[in-house]
């Protein structure tokens, strides 16, 4: 038999309760931090599964603090769109987003450069920024 008794009324651990001891040393002590959500997965595994449910996996990095506005978003999806002809785009451009072509590359030139455009499409993004870079290049 082993000398060590669980903690409890009367053991050096603390002065207990007859339920056990209380302390902020305990997971469900007074001070103890609060159990959220993340707290469910208990074998190292790092699933957060917790009852037969399982929970999206968290982005490596923080998200930024706001998101594209609506406009931004439909700016993007245009340049995600194939174009046939030269005078197609702009005119889409003008019924679709209400302003003008100038005003609409103003824009996206300034999407380029924003780390929120390149986290939400980033495919269209880096091929807007070489086709920018290589357009530099030639002047």
């Amino acid at each position: 038999m082993s000398d060590v008794q669980p903690d409890g009324p009367g053991t050096p651990d603390g002065p207990g309760t007859p339920d056990g001891p209380v302390g902020p040393h305990e997971p469900d002590g007074p001070g103890s931090p609060p159990v959220g959500p993340d707290d469910g997965a208990r074998d190292g595994s790092g699933s957060g599964e917790r009852d037969g449910h399982t929970r999206p996996q968290t982005p490596a990095q923080p998200q930024p603090p706001s998101a594209l506005s609506e406009r931004d978003l439909a700016v993007l999806a245009m340049e995600r769109r194939g174009w046939s002809g030269s005078g197609t785009k702009e005119r889409a451009i003008r019924e679709q987003l209400d302003m003008s072509p100038t005003r609409y590359y103003q824009l996206l030139n300034a999407l380029l450069d924003d780390p929120r455009a390149l986290a939400h499409d980033p495919v269209t993004v880096n091929r807007l920024r070489r086709r920018r870079e290589a357009q530099r290049a030639r002047r």
